[in-house]
């Protein structure tokens, strides 16, 4: 009767190793998953940081291309053909200058965002790998009652042997 209550003990220890393993081993890979994307993330924050530089890098050029147009502009307002070219073009370097600037400002907000999101996802790594560790310290601590209760059934068979 011991002996199988010690059977039945050592059958649920194994089962509830077991059962911690597969979640230590999900874990393990939500934690993967997540680092993954949280590396995605960053690459893309990157990018995004290059692609604003390059943005602010092109709105100061044209506002100096802008600002000779304008000194141009006014240097030969004497002939108005020639003025006409230059007020046309002055508008298209306005008009590009808006449209980078309007860029600059959705890849801030785009960068912003992905920052919020980066460390959200940094935060969900940190809670799943506690979790993880969590996980393996009980199927440490399972492990351990395991191999306690086979020893135990083991010395119980020899006692039983012996009588």
């Amino acid at each position: 009767m011991a002996l199988e209550g010690i059977r039945s003990k050592m059958q649920q220890l194994r089962v509830e190793s077991d059962a911690a393993q597969l979640k230590v081993e999900e874990l393990t890979a939500k934690v993967k998953s997540l680092e993954q994307e949280n590396l995605a993330k960053e690459q893309e924050i990157t990018s995004l940081t290059h692609k604003n530089q390059t943005l602010e890098t092109d709105i100061e050029k044209l506002e100096h291309s802008h600002g000779e147009m304008k000194r141009e502009v006014d240097q030969t307002g004497r002939d108005s053909s020639q003025n006409e070219a230059m007020q046309r073009r002055l508008q298209i370097l306005e008009e590009e200058a808006e449209e980078a600037d309007k860029n600059l400002r959705e890849t801030n907000d785009k960068l912003r965002q992905t920052d919020v999101k980066a460390g959200h996802y940094e935060r969900k790594v940190q809670a799943l790998e506690s979790a993880r560790d969590q996980w393996e310290e009980k199927y440490e601590e399972m492990s351990k009652k395991y191999a306690q209760v086979k020893k135990e059934l083991e010395e119980f068979q020899l006692e039983i042997g012996n009588i």
